[in-house]
């Protein structure tokens, strides 16, 4: 059968990482760095050379997926197709990202097969319409969080990495014209979807992602964008990325070609987040068409931000998760004059507070989350949870590192990883979207 390049390219590395020859003459460590890079330069020239979104003659009409019926009563329970998401979504953090995570961390770059596990899975489907090729009939933050929180429970840089094309295809349904979902949406249900971004986030001194210094100016042909952004998610490798910039003195959102002229990329590693290659892009004079301007009258900027609040809140109760099952164990175990650190009352309050602490975040951002998907206010409850996961996720990860002492500072463990990752809560914006 014949395959694509990017496959070609995928079955090769697979093959070289089973090989035995690299533990025989003591080159593995090297040459899976080598392979780390190989993908984001093979990602970044592959996959842009085999796509093309033209334009569309005959398009569907634009679809708004409908709200889901507001329940009576605040229902915690998983429906059985919620189930099913969570499953196969914690199996693959299990098998497939914790194993990952460290060297994809060191590295600062995702894996290539995660790309070829996540499409297995089919992540954007969840998020596009039927008529487009997904499987979504209604509006589904709630799902949305769940996968986040899931995801994230193997690691959060590569649980961001994964859902920047999910965000990507779910602002481009929510808001997006007849004939940008007909050009867009149908890719992102291939056997390897595109890579995909959203760039938010500024280098400026206390970030308001409401007051964006990236400028949107009008043309003859279209807009002209000019701006900085930085800690964008696979920034590097995407395809296509949707760039939050000031129009007229309203913010709005731009579907930019990751290989359009003046856009300038460099890599921008920082404290946390390492496997999702967070990237400094540089957009001088960015000329795109009239029709990249996501969507026309509906849509909302706030909202937008709301949606990209809830995943970031469910990607910090996975983490947080992640912390607390692994520090339980560890004090369990850990023995200090002739017995568990646990029985100690002060370790004990404080993994009991660790618990509380995750289980309200949770709640909060179902709660949010839930109201968003049945049609309801749900502002308010975005800004909560937000607020409530910034100051936790922190303070969890701190707790995290000092339940383990001196095993908590160093790689031994993964809890230094999840603290650093955990800091990312508060500062960032962009990258991904319920």
């Amino acid at each position: 059968m014949n395959r694509d390049p990017i496959g070609l390219a995928l079955s090769a590395m697979n093959r070289l990482a089973a090989s035995t020859w690299l533990d025989r003459l003591g080159m593995r460590s090297p040459v899976e760095k080598v392979a780390y890079q190989g993908t984001k330069a093979g990602f970044r020239t592959l996959a842009m050379a085999s796509r093309e979104y033209k334009r569309v003659k005959g398009w569907l009409p634009r679809n708004r997926l409908p709200n889901q019926t507001a329940r009576d009563l605040f229902d915690l329970n998983l429906d059985q197709d919620q189930q099913l998401i969570v499953d196969s979504v914690r199996r693959l953090a299990l098998e497939a990202l914790r194993p990952v995570a460290a060297s994809a961390d060191e590295a600062s770059a995702i894996p290539a097969d995660l790309f070829e596990a996540a499409a297995t899975l089919g992540l954007p489907l969840y998020a596009i319409p039927e008529e487009f090729g997904g499987v979504a009939q209604s509006q589904s933050p709630v799902s949305s969080v769940l996968i986040a929180e899931h995801l994230a429970w193997g690691d959060m840089g590569l649980a961001a990495a994964l859902l920047a094309p999910f965000g990507f295809a779910q602002a481009v349904t929510q808001w997006g014209t007849g004939e940008q979902q007909s050009r867009y949406l149908p890719a992102f249900c291939e056997d390897l979807p595109p890579i995909a971004t959203i760039a938010v986030d500024e280098p400026t001194p206390l970030f308001d992602p409401t007051t964006l210094k990236t400028t949107a100016t009008r043309t003859s042909d279209g807009f002209r964008l000019s701006g900085v952004k930085n800690g964008v998610v696979l920034g590097d490798v995407s395809e296509l990325i949707l760039v939050a910039a000031q129009l007229a003195g309203s913010p709005r959102l731009f579907l930019v070609p990751g290989n359009s002229k003046g856009l300038r990329k460099q890599a921008d590693p920082g404290m946390g987040l390492r496997a999702a290659q967070l990237t400094r892009l540089e957009l001088d004079n960015v000329r795109v068409p009239a029709d990249a301007l996501l969507g026309d009258d509906d849509f909302d900027y706030l909202s937008f931000l709301d949606r990209g609040s809830l995943m970031r809140c469910g990607l910090a109760i996975g983490s947080a998760q992640a912390m607390l099952d692994h520090v339980i164990p560890y004090c369990n175990d850990r023995q200090a004059f002739g017995e568990p650190i646990s029985h100690r009352q002060s370790v004990a309050f404080m993994i009991s507070n660790m618990a509380i602490e995750i289980d309200s975040m949770r709640l909060i951002t179902w709660r949010a989350a839930s109201r968003a998907e049945t049609g309801l206010d749900w502002h308010r409850e975005a800004c909560l949870a937000r607020t409530l996961c910034n100051e936790k996720a922190m303070e969890i990860g701190t707790n995290g590192i000092q339940l383990l002492g001196g095993h908590g500072f160093v790689k031994e463990h993964p809890v230094e990883r999840w603290y650093r990752d955990l800091r990312s809560t508060s500062v960032h914006f962009g990258g991904v979207h319920a």
